[in-house]
């Protein structure tokens, strides 16, 4: 288990709770917009925070801390995330977890086994456009759509978010989007942001006119979604 970060509290990151968020390293995607460089590039790897640390941090935030939010990377590559889950439900909080959906089998085994209560799933892009987005040739987007559509079941609380860059999407990705995952989930718009540990330069956002109108084409189809 890889730990690279944790923010100690947030009121943003786990929709209804008092929560922190921790990051875990390692991700199988290179998308140019990822905001977490130094977690996702072994070479710019941070040292790890050992998870007793973690743990004892929860402890010392007992009565405090509602719920966690699990991000990366992409925490599902990490073979212990179940009894890392385990560990914090143990403690009575409730679990967050953030991912891109390209494991749909150990995505369905934390749902069946109840370790979280709410899932964030990265929606990169349309289907035809999705390798290019993710930095993988030739991309088999079947897992992805297997993640969605477990989602889509209802079984956990869950959203669809996609971070809009100019140059990697457009009307037509966003609706084509829209016919893909067409239903009544919460599905956010999210406007690109240079963090400044980007994994690729030379991307740019759209304006907040222009994002209110990409959001209004995913609306014709997610009629709940909305730009974050």
């Amino acid at each position: 288990m890889k730990i690279k970060g944790l923010q100690k509290l947030t009121l943003l990151d786990f929709p209804g709770e008092i929560a922190c968020t921790v990051f875990l390293g390692g991700c199988n995607f290179r998308c140019p917009f990822c905001h977490n460089a130094s977690i996702v590039l072994p070479e710019r790897e941070a040292e790890n925070i050992s998870v007793e640390s973690f743990l004892e941090f929860l402890d010392s935030r007992r009565g405090k801390l509602s719920g966690v939010c699990v991000s990366g990377g992409e925490p599902t590559l990490s073979a212990d995330l179940p009894n890392f889950l385990r560990e914090i439900k143990s403690r009575g909080l409730r679990v967050k977890l953030d991912t891109n959906g390209y494991l749909p089998g150990v995505l369905e085994s934390l749902i069946d086994e109840g370790l979280v209560d709410y899932v964030a799933m990265d929606i990169k892009n349309s289907m035809e456009r999705y390798g290019e987005t993710v930095g993988i040739d030739r991309f088999n987007v079947s897992p992805i759509d297997r993640s969605a559509r477990l989602l889509m079941t209802g079984r956990v609380d869950f959203e669809f978010r996609t971070t809009v860059t100019v140059e990697l999407h457009d009307a037509d990705s966003i609706r084509a989007i829209g016919e893909w995952l067409r239903g009544d989930e919460s599905f956010y718009l999210q406007t690109f942001l240079d963090s400044g540990d980007l994994l690729s330069c030379g991307l740019s956002p759209y304006s907040k006119e222009e994002m209110e109108s990409l959001t209004a084409i995913l609306r014709e189809y997610i009629p709940r979604a909305e730009l974050r």
